[in-house]
């Protein structure tokens, strides 16, 4: 996996792996100890829900371990006045003057429903380091590419509020 993750997500991941153990774990084995006590097992709808619930958390605890296992640490600070991690950036597209306010986050909390977007992706990768007024070529591939000035930097810091995505 090898993602790139700051202190931050790997302290999210971990609370959230302690609560799929200790609160998340005990009522998925209590639901399928119950479902199993209704008896004929070869058509009880209730037994066979319950233990698909325990296995995909045991499955998410599992992916989790693993995530933190394989991560490559990365900082989380930055320039007072450059772009980096849980910054929120403004940005004019120079093509249309359009304005968008975006905050760049690693690839396991990228959101771009809610303008989280990964420093692994192309507007992500163009926009840090640069610096309020400057302008930044965001390449999407080959062939296709455009501008965008960098019109405010906000240092925020990382509320937690935005989670983990879950695969």
């Amino acid at each position: 996996m090898y993602d790139q993750l700051t202190p931050s997500d790997i302290k999210k991941m971990e609370e959230e792996i302690e609560h799929r153990k200790l609160v998340v774990r005990p009522k998925a084995l209590e639901d399928v100890k119950e479902a199993r006590a209704q008896g004929d097992l070869s058509e009880n709808f209730e037994y066979y829900a319950a233990k698909r619930f325990k296995n995909q958390n045991e499955s998410r605890i599992r992916y989790l371990e693993r995530m933190i296992k394989t991560a490559r640490v990365i900082s989380e600070d930055s320039a007072e006045d450059e772009v980096g991690i849980n910054n929120t950036v403004t940005v004019e597209f120079l093509e249309d003057g359009l304005e968008e306010t975006y905050k760049i986050v690693t690839t396991v909390r990228g959101n771009s429903l809610e303008n989280l977007i990964s420093n692994e992706s192309p507007l992500g990768k163009a926009l840090l380091g640069k610096k309020e007024g400057e302008t930044a070529h965001v390449q999407v591939n080959n062939t296709i590419g455009y501008d965008v000035k960098i019109v405010k930097i906000e240092n925020t810091a990382d509320d937690g509020s935005d989670r983990i995505r879950s695969f």
